[in-house]
């Protein structure tokens, strides 16, 4: 159980590190939080690792972090089963977890915001965030982020590859394929998600 000076503290470190990828020093803790002392602050900090809220890598105040079941758990969501799209099937509550984190946050994922419709007849929506994996090779057939001329970037699907040539497949009937010299455009992702609120 968290002290509330516990809990706010540990909420600051913790959108700290989400937000910049390294924790905060002692002084950016004291300044947040309005303490004086940074004398306090350690002692505060200390107590967040003695009750297995943080985890301190090296010896420095940067080499601070969540500990393990601190990471996940805020991305985690109940999977309660299955839902029919077509006829209905029966409703039975399932017990297990979807972990957002792992299949949404990684080192080597980004994410992009779709802006215009070549992408519908897959589903993929103007106004959608699309989430990547960061990767400079693709299989044919495979959702892309491609870079054409080093200038424009654009969300296909890589079809043919052939003859020095890169074919780059809208996924909107009313559109047709694009065909580049494969050096002239360079694959910067994969599509592993999608993202639409509504």
């Amino acid at each position: 159980m968290l002290t509330q000076l516990e809990e706010r503290m540990f909420t600051f470190i913790r959108e700290h590190i989400e937000s910049t990828s390294v924790s905060p020093t002692i002084a950016e803790i004291a300044t947040a939080l309005n303490i004086k002392s940074r004398g306090t602050v350690h002692r505060y900090v200390q107590s967040l690792i003695d009750k297995g809220h943080l985890e301190r890598e090296g010896t420095g105040w940067r080499g601070l972090r969540l500990s393990q079941s601190f990471q996940t758990s805020r991305y985690v969501i109940p999977l309660l089963g299955k839902i029919a799209a077509g006829e209905p099937i029966e409703a039975i509550e399932g017990e297990d977890e979807l972990n957002v984190a792992e299949f949404l946050i990684g080192p080597d994922r980004y994410a992009l915001r779709v802006s215009g419709d070549s992408m519908m007849d897959a589903g993929i929506l103007d106004g959608d965030t699309v989430i990547l994996r960061k990767s400079a090779t693709a299989r044919a057939g495979e959702i892309v982020v491609a870079l054409i001329d080093r200038t424009e970037a654009t969300l296909k699907t890589l079809g043919k590859i052939e003859g020095g040539m890169v074919e780059l497949v809208p996924q909107n009937s009313a559109m047709k394929a694009m065909r580049y010299a494969a050096d002239r455009v360079r694959i910067q992702g994969v599509l592993v998600g999608q993202l639409r609120t509504y």
